[in-house]
C-alpha cells in the first residue's frame, strides 16, 4: 500500500455522511471556509512564543492540559535557565520541576523535556530534525506537535496540526467526523493544499477559541456561518440553545453573536 493510499484509507475513516457532497465539492467548500477566516482572523498565528525550533518543541509539550497564555509565563524562565538541549538534558528534575510547576503535571512534563532534550543530544547534534518520522522518535513528542514545530519554526508542512479545537471545528464544519486526530488530520490533508495546512490550524484554532467555543458558539457572528453544515448552528445563532445543550449545561445565556445575526435578518 503506497503512501497516498494508507493516507486515503486512513482519510475515509474521518468522512463525513453528506451524500450530496462530492469529494470536489467538499474541497471546494474547505477552500471558501479557510479564506472566510483568513479573512476574519488575519492575526493567527503560533500563540506559544518562541525564537526558534528547540523552544518552540519544549513549549508544545509544556502546553499539554494548559494554556498557551500560561505556558509564555512559565517559558522565558525555563529558557533563560536552559538555552538550548544540551542544557535541559542535564538539568536536575527537582529544579526544573518547579521552573514549570505551574503549567501542570510538571513532574510528568520534566521527563519528557528532560528526555527531549536527551534525544536531540544524542541523536541529532542538539538540533532539532526537520521530519515528522525522526519528531515523533522524541520523547514527549507526537504527530500534532511536530507538524506544529515544522509548520512554525521551519516553514515545513509535513501535516496538519489536530488538537482539540481543530477536532470540534472541522466536525461542526462538516468536513470531518469522529474524534481520531489521524485520521482527522488525514481527511484534512486531502481537502487543503498542502501550502495552505500550517494556516489551516492556526486558523481553525484561532475559530475556535474566538467564534466557535466548545460551549457558547457564536454562530450569528459566525464568518463561514452559511458554508457550515452542523445541524444546531441556526438555533444558536437565534440564541435558542437547542434541548440536549441545555441539559448537558452548555449555555442558558443567549450566546455571543445571535443579536447580530438577528440585526442581519431585519
Amino acid at each position: 500500500m503506497s503512501l497516498s493510499e494508507e493516507r486515503r484509507a486512513l482519510a475515509a475513516r474521518a468522512k463525513p455522511r453528506r451524500p450530496r457532497e462530492s469529494e470536489e465539492k467538499a474541497a471546494a467548500r474547505a477552500a471558501a471556509i479557510l479564506d472566510r477566516l483568513e479573512q476574519a482572523h488575519p492575526d493567527a498565528r503560533c500563540a506559544l512564543e518562541h525564537r526558534d525550533a528547540y523552544q518552540l518543541v519544549m513549549s508544545t509539550i509544556l502546553s499539554a492540559q494548559c494554556t498557551d497564555e500560561r505556558v509564555n509565563q512559565v517559558t522565558p524562565r525555563l529558557f533563560q535557565r536552559y538555552p538550548a538541549a544540551a542544557e535541559l538534558a542535564g538539568a536536575d528534575p527537582a529544579e526544573l520541576e518547579e521552573i514549570i510547576r505551574s503549567t501542570g503535571f510538571f513532574r510528568a512534563k520534566a521527563r519528557s523535556l528532560i528526555g527531549c532534550a536527551r534525544a536531540l543530544v544524542e541523536r541529532h547534534g542538539g538540533q532539532v530534525p526537520r521530519t515528522v518520522a525522526e519528531m515523533v522518535q522524541l520523547p514527549g513528542v507526537g504527530r500534532k506537535t511536530a507538524n506544529v514545530v515544522l509548520g512554525h519554526a521551519y516553514g515545513i508542512a509535513e501535516g496538519v496540526a489536530v488538537d482539540t479545537h481543530v477536532l470540534r471545528v472541522a466536525a461542526r464544519l462538516g468536513l470531518t467526523a469522529g474524534e481520531d486526530p489521524l485520521a482527522v488530520e488525514a481527511r484534512l490533508m486531502l481537502l487543503v493544499p498542502q501550502a495552505r495546512w500550517t494556516r489551516t490550524t492556526d486558523l481553525v484554532i484561532f475559530h475556535g477559541r474566538r467564534v466557535c467555543d466548545a460551549r457558547r458558539p457564536a454562530c450569528g457572528a459566525c464568518p463561514a456561518f452559511d458554508l457550515c453544515a452542523w445541524d444546531q448552528r441556526q438555533a444558536w445563532a437565534l440564541g435558542q440553545a437547542p434541548a440536549g445543550a441545555k441539559a448537558r449545561g452548555v449555555a442558558r445565556a443567549r450566546p455571543r453573536g445571535a443579536a447580530t445575526r438577528r440585526r442581519a435578518k431585519g
